[in-house]
Order: C-alpha cells, then sequence, then structure tokens
C-alpha cells in the first residue's frame, strides 16, 4: 500500500490512523482529509491503494466517498474507520463498495494485523462486525432465489467467505491461482457483486455457505 487516503475529522484520530498505517505499511506516502469535500479534492486528482473512512463527517457521511472511489478507483481498497456498529452504518457502507469494516474500539496492535492482512486476501472486518453479519443473514430465502453455482465456485466462495485468500483457496483445492481468479469473476458476477467482502455477505443471505 503505497498511497493512503486517511478521512476521519477528529485530529488526534486521524494522527492516530496515521500513526497505524506507517506501521502498517513501511513507506507508505500518507493523504490525511477532514472532510468529504477535502476527500473529493484528493481524488480528483490522485490515485489511493488505499482509504481508510470514517463514516460520520461535519459535511456529509463517508459512504458518499466510498461509492465515489469504487466507481472512479475500483482499485482502491476502502476499508471503514468508525465507532458505528449498527446495521444502518455498516450494511450501506458494504453495499457502496467497502472491503473492509474496522471499530476504533480495536487496540493499534489489532488494527495494524488486520490491515496488514489485506496484502494476504483477508478482509478486515472487526470480529463484533463479523458476528452481526452472520447473525443478520440467518434469514435464508427460497432456494428458487439463490443463483446457480457449479460445485467448484460453491467450493470457492466457501473459501473465500472464511477469509482465505486466493492462493491459500486454490492450495487447497488443487488448482491454479489463476483458476480461482477466473472463477471468482464468475461468482462475482452470478451474485451481482464487486468484491469479496459485498461476495460473502450474499453468500451468507442465500445460505450458499454456513456461518
Amino acid at each position: 500500500m503505497q498511497t493512503v487516503l486517511v478521512l476521519e475529522d477528529h485530529p488526534e484520530t486521524r494522527e492516530w490512523l496515521g500513526n497505524i498505517i506507517n506501521k502498517a505499511f513501511l513507506n507508505a506516502n500518507i493523504f490525511q482529509a477532514s472532510s468529504l469535500a477535502q476527500a473529493r479534492n484528493y481524488i480528483a486528482t490522485k490515485r489511493f491503494d488505499l482509504a481508510l473512512i470514517d463514516l460520520n463527517l461535519p459535511d456529509g457521511n463517508g459512504v458518499e466517498i466510498i461509492a465515489e472511489l469504487s466507481k472512479k478507483s475500483p482499485d482502491t481498497y476502502c476499508v471503514v474507520a468508525t465507532i458505528f456498529d449498527d446495521d444502518e452504518y455498516l450494511f450501506p457502507a458494504l453495499e457502496a463498495g467497502a472491503q473492509g469494516y474496522l471499530l476504533k474500539e480495536q487496540t493499534e496492535e489489532e488494527f495494524i494485523k488486520n490491515l496488514q492482512g489485506i496484502i494476504k486476501g483477508n478482509p478486515p472486518i472487526s470480529p463484533v462486525i463479523a458476528r452481526k453479519m452472520i447473525s443478520h443473514f440467518h434469514s435464508v430465502p427460497e432456494a428458487s432465489d439463490k443463483p446457480e453455482l457449479s460445485s467448484r465456485e460453491k467450493e470457492i466462495l466457501s473459501a473465500i467467505a472464511k477469509g482465505l485468500s486466493r492462493n491459500e483457496a486454490a492450495e487447497i483445492l488443487g488448482i491454479t491461482s489463476n483458476t480461482v481468479a477466473s472463477h471468482l469473476k464468475s461468482i462475482y458476477g452470478k451474485l451481482n457483486v464487486s468484491n469479496r467482502a459485498q461476495a460473502t455477505l450474499e453468500a451468507l443471505r442465500l445460505g450458499l455457505v454456513k456461518p
């Protein structure tokens, strides 16, 4: 992660997050914004590898920036950093394109470990949030509503939903990483999602994988 955007309105928290980024990714170039307007100025001219985004901001909701980055810069890895674990904050952020959701109550060490997991293909999601995602989708729709996935696609989706990286899934299933990538592309299309976090949510909602 060479270029990182930190969107946070509280100066002390912004500094704390900046220090975490420096420890998680050596030599990262960090741009700090305290409002949606300032963040928009940055993303209009710069490309970011990672965006760490607060939700409750003086001039709006960070979900707006997540949605804009998902359209303008789909390669930017968007992670929410917030105090809110409510469904009304969590699911709109994930639907907008957030690929991770971390609560600020976590320790610095936990934050660093979660962010470094991105490199291995592991979505950074706080344990409380992961449990909330699972409980939210306990109700399973009728089988007729489920998209048709092949046995291999179900195996790969199950592995990804459990937090395995593409390479780890490939090793376990005895196939190549490129084959996994091809299946993931098909899975995303069938589930109408664009990233791992959304795929995991949809898989849980449809009952394609067990919590």
